[in-house]
């Protein structure tokens, strides 16, 4: 999935009024519905690998719901790449809101037994995102160019950090003062409905159909060929899904199992996202100004440093250190690696005319780095799962950016050209 980050230094205040100065129509309309999704998804998501916990008491059980999660999404990115090129794309982004209403819907239905049902239902999740998210990146990459791209993702990364400073938080008091499971499927109706509000909205974005035909190779044929800027993105943008996909759980896992209770969850959420929420700011406003192969370095070292804490204790001080740390540093790290990717992807009309292909090229690398990241989890928690190797295991994969920065050099120090954006409507 993507994590968007960046804030327009023209306009450095959020207003609707601004927004509708700095991006199109139908930006901030793409922009309001990622933005229920992201609501949706930090109301319950942050809690749903806690509920799996809960009932089975496995780390293992937790992490296949991932991996088939991550597995099916990228699976899918593949597969419905065909019916994104080549027919309209919002069938998909719409289908990818009602299954991820759908999959708390049988969460709800199974009540404890989803324990039982971990991986079919990783599946369902998988499909869902992967069918969002591919539309949706095709879509953000539509209406946005070079010289507004930076600012949706600022304002998408701000979005992101204000639903994730009161949603969790939220769910962990409401989970918290009622009895059972109760403050759970409150919550996933809560989501439920948002994903619902969501799909209709969506209706009022263009119909956008597809212009050719996809190719289904054109990724491995990019890697193949001696030169390709993909050959260095692909092995960099890899690196970032290796940190993702333990991070992504085993983060709010490790502070539920420390505090052992989901309000505490929900408070470091509040504080972690509030700090996310200045620091993207800041990073908008002068990254421009910045060196971003220093900068980026300095990122990727601090977002692995930020761990070392956690040797000393695994405790809710230090996890919050480890958090405050993360969310300070990391927009250093992602802005340039979601932005350079894609500008790199419409660096000429004919890459721009195969950006569905590209995309799906970029989630393959990300789930290849996801998958290698959980594969490592799987083997380390059917062992050990001692909190002294569950921070080893977080220094290990979090150490990956490290390597992605190195592949991402070349692209750094590089201004695209303003292109055209492609017209489908």
């Amino acid at each position: 999935m993507l994590q968007n980050e960046f804030l327009s230094a023209e306009y450095p205040c959020p207003g609707g009024i601004v927004l509708a100065k700095t991006l199109e129509r139908q930006a901030v309309l793409l922009l309001v519905v990622q933005a229920l999704y992201g609501i949706s998804t930090a109301l319950s998501g942050t809690f749903v690998p806690v509920y799996l916990w809960k009932s089975s008491g496995s780390y293992l059980v937790i992490g296949w719901f991932t991996f088939a999660q991550y597995a099916l999404g990228g699976l899918v990115f593949w597969l419905a790449g065909k019916w994104v090129k080549e027919y309209n794309k919002m069938h998909s982004l719409r289908t990818g809101i009602a299954l991820s209403g759908l999959f708390y819907c049988v969460v709800l239905f199974l009540g404890e037994g989803a324990k039982n049902w971990a991986v079919p239902l990783g599946i369902l999740s998988g499909i869902a995102m992967g069918l969002f998210w591919l539309a949706f990146n095709v879509v953000y990459f539509e209406v946005t160019d070079p010289d507004t791209r930076d600012r949706y993702n600022g304002w998408a990364g701000l979005l992101g950090s204000a639903a994730g400073i009161l949603a969790p938080w939220i769910s962990g008091l409401i989970i918290t003062s009622m009895k059972g499971e109760q403050g759970y499927r409150i919550i996933f109706m809560l989501s439920l409905a948002i994903f619902a509000i969501g799909v209709v909205l969506s209706f009022w974005l263009k119909k956008r159909h597809g212009e050719g035909s996809y190719q289904w190779t054109l990724g491995f044929k990019q890697l193949a060929e001696r030169g390709n800027p993909w050959r260095r993105l692909f092995p960099a943008i890899a690196a970032q899904g290796v940190r993702e996909g333990v991070f992504m759980f085993l983060v709010g896992l490790t502070v539920y199992v420390a505090t052992r209770t989901e309000s505490k969850l929900g408070l470091y959420s509040l504080i972690t996202s509030l700090v996310a929420l200045i620091s993207f700011g800041v990073a908008g406003k002068w990254m421009s100004k910045l060196r971003l192969t220093w900068s980026m370095l300095a990122g990727v070292v601090m977002i692995a440093a930020v761990i070392l804490p956690l040797f000393w204790e695994v405790s809710y001080s230090t996890l919050l250190l480890f958090g405050i740390g993360t969310s300070l540093f990391l927009p250093l790290y992602m802005i340039p690696m979601t932005t350079k990717v894609f500008d790199v992807i419409g660096r000429d009309q004919e890459s721009a005319a195969h950006r569905e292909e590209f995309i799906v090229l970029r989630e393959m690398a990300l789930t290849a780095g996801r998958l290698l990241g959980l594969t490592a989890y799987l083997i380390v928690m059917s062992t050990h799962h001692s909190p002294k190797t569950m921070t080893w295991l977080m220094l290990a994969v979090g150490l990956a950016p490290i390597a992605g920065w190195w592949w991402m050099k070349p692209f750094l120090h590089q201004r695209v050209a303003r292109r055209q954006r492609p017209q489908t409507e």
